[in-house]
């Protein structure tokens, strides 16, 4: 191998590919490469939860480097399933053997070339804004270790920004991609609803209006190279090229607002955030306008969501029963996941009718404020990083409750609404901690908001970033 382990890791995923097709490396070498750092700081991190580095080394050998991502290495979040790879949902409740199967969601991630090394920690799932699993140890933050890298793609962020791999996979129901990436300092992207492929849950399952599969990724290009990956093939508006986006530039009417959906105003450093953000989009030539309240009242909204997430867990957990049998045991749910589905289980039928009224008039009203505008711009999040420990799945249900509310509070409506969405690393604090800046555009606007955040990108690069902070990480390993 002509090129090093270590200048490898500072390497996205694009740049990865490209010394495979030329020839500098082959895909079995970045895949070991990528190991080597695993075994080497996964023990620090506690990022990755299962792996077969066995299997992964085999597909490395006949992987097409002439495939979009042909030889680079990656992970999948532990809430789909993946040929030879165990199925947790984050916790202890699920028996650990291979899946047989994915979905066509990882299927097209395999037909990109993609090599799978593992899975990637989340709460269990999915649930929690913090990956802090009662059985097993807390996903750490690269950039601090004593706070938490949010989540519920607590593992996925953790292991791009300390370099384990370029790329990973991660999912976001109401900001699991775009708050953990807020924490840890990368692009996270959430593509609109339905443009991507299945996966594998049925069309008519309330949580496919919530859910969005994608990644989080040091550079916006990978992004954007996984979402043409993997979008649907019947989808009438294809992403176009980068060159396509770099060359189409218009300026765009943004809307910026400052408090949440509950009257929370940011704190100072989610403030100085947001104003750096207005500045250089201004400096770009867009026009950013002050409005003066979010596009929607989030309270009652959020409530709802509580509602259906509760009976979206007892719903799992019946369809568990019924594959697992007489392996089917409650105790081993966390206790924050035993408790919703005990709330679920004592709510009345028409609950769940009237949580989905009140979701669909929220809706209403978030689409015809954004509506006014080309691109919706806040913070991602409130705060920085907050500390491990705080808000663990043992603590009250509603004390937990009210931290997802108020962690996801600028990033659900986009999620309701299924607008694509995106978190950008455009500011840090005094302190050293990254804190995104969230941008949203109406339904099938994706490449509108590609086009804006590789002009942000290029005005505003971050990825050198990423070589002290591994420098830290192997000293601190050494």
């Amino acid at each position: 191998m002509s090129v090093s382990a270590t200048s490898i890791a500072s390497l996205d995923a694009c740049a990865q590919v490209e010394l495979v097709r030329t020839g500098e490396v082959s895909a079995l070498e970045l895949t070991d490469a990528a190991i080597e750092r695993i075994e080497r700081l996964n023990p620090l991190l506690n990022a990755v939860v299962s792996f077969d580095f066995d299997q992964a080394r085999r597909r490395a050998r006949v992987v097409s480097k002439d495939a979009l991502f042909g030889g680079v290495p990656t992970l999948i979040k532990d809430v789909l399933p993946y040929p030879g790879l165990p199925l947790g949902m984050g916790g202890r409740f699920l028996p650990q053997f291979p899946m047989p199967s994915g979905s066509p969601y990882t299927d097209a991630l395999d037909a990109a070339g993609l090599v799978v090394l593992g899975k990637s920690a989340t709460s269990e799932f999915a649930l929690l804004g913090t990956t802090e699993p009662v059985a097993g140890n807390p996903v750490r933050n690269p950039w601090n270790l004593s706070l938490s890298s949010g989540g519920s793609s607590g593992g996925a962020v953790a292991a791009v920004a300390s370099g384990m791999v370029p790329i990973a996979h991660a999912s976001d129901g109401g900001g699991s991609i775009r708050g953990p990436s807020s924490f840890c300092g990368l692009f996270g992207f959430k593509p609109s609803r339905g443009r991507t492929q299945s996966n594998g849950l049925p069309e008519s399952s309330p949580s496919v209006q919530f859910l969005s599969e994608h990644c989080v990724s040091r550079s916006v290009r990978d992004s954007l190279a996984w979402l043409q990956a993997t979008e649907r093939q019947d989808n009438d508006q294809r992403m176009p090229s980068l060159n396509e986006l770099r060359a189409n530039r218009r300026p765009f009417r943004i809307g910026a607002y400052r408090n949440d959906g509950f009257g929370n105003a940011p704190d100072p450093d989610a403030a100085a955030g947001l104003e750096l953000a207005m500045r250089v989009c201004e400096a770009l030539g867009h026009s950013v306008i002050e409005i003066s309240s979010p596009p929607m009242d989030t309270k009652a909204a959020s409530e709802a969501f509580f509602t259906l997430s509760a009976n979206m867990v007892a719903s799992g957990l019946e369809f568990f029963r019924n594959m697992l049998g007489s392996a089917y045991n409650e105790d081993n749910l966390e206790p924050y996941t035993r408790r919703l589905a005990e709330q679920a289980r004592a709510m009345p039928q028409e609950a769940c009718i009237r949580a989905l009224e009140t979701l669909s008039s929220a809706a209403a009203v978030a689409k015809r404020t954004i509506a006014c505008f080309d691109v919706l711009l806040c913070p991602t999040v409130g705060f920085p990083a907050f500390e491990l420990g705080r808000y663990t799945p043992d603590k009250d249900v509603e004390e937990l409750n009210a931290f997802i509310a108020r962690v996801a509070s600028y990033t659900f409506p986009a999620s309701l609404a299924g607008w694509p969405a995106m978190s950008m690393p455009l500011y840090w604090t005094p302190a050293g901690l990254p804190l995104g800046s969230h941008f949203s555009a109406a339904t099938g606007n994706d490449a509108l908001l590609f086009s804006l955040a590789l002009q942000l990108e290029e005005a505003l690069p971050w990825q050198s970033r990423f070589n002290s902070l591994m420098d830290r990480l192997y000293a601190a390993t050494a």
